[in-house]
């Protein structure tokens, strides 16, 4: 019965030293763990996304970009048509007022020739210069009447433009 004990207490000594082995190599590893923590730990440098999600979130984007490009470029045509129409006014504008200027510059000068022919006229040989100075009057006011159809037809050309603008933008 010796034996079987001795048999038993040598297994159990022999249990025991491997536990003590055992011990000190989880000790020897446990002891360097912090190190082997920061060794092992990831930095991701890069994130890698899947297609799928990166084509949703392009998606994504461009669903929100688009009505705000398409905004700002209603409010771009806009303001160049705005912008348009006024040159379109300074221009009809302009031409109304070269035609003023040179109608009321042959006016003038028509008008004072007329009234210093009239003077002479008057006291040097009465009734025929009367009549002169009378046809030198109406065609004066031939030139008048002629200028004012010009802008009067400038101004309806201009309301015309400014009406189909108008039109045209609405």
């Amino acid at each position: 019965m010796a034996n079987p004990l001795a048999d038993c207490v040598s297994s159990l000594r022999s249990s025991n030293h491997l536990l003590g082995n055992s011990i000190s190599i989880l000790d020897s590893g446990v002891n360097d763990f912090p190190r082997l923590a920061k060794v092992l730990q990831t930095t991701k440098h890069f994130e890698l996304l899947p297609s799928s999600a990166l084509s949703a979130a392009q998606s994504q984007l461009l669903s929100s970009l688009v009505p705000e490009f398409n905004n700002l470029l209603a409010r771009v045509e806009t303001h160049l048509d705005r912008l348009e129409r006024r040159e379109q006014a300074l221009v009809a504008r302009c031409e109304l007022l070269d035609g003023r200027l040179s109608m009321s510059g042959e006016d003038g000068e028509a008008m004072k020739k007329a009234a210093g022919l009239g003077r002479k006229s008057l006291a040097a040989e009465g009734d025929v210069s009367r009549e002169a100075l009378k046809l030198r009057q109406l065609r004066a006011k031939k030139e008048r009447l002629g200028y004012t159809v010009e802008r009067l037809g400038l101004q309806a050309q201009q309301k015309e433009r400014q009406l189909r603008l108008s039109v045209a933008a609405q």
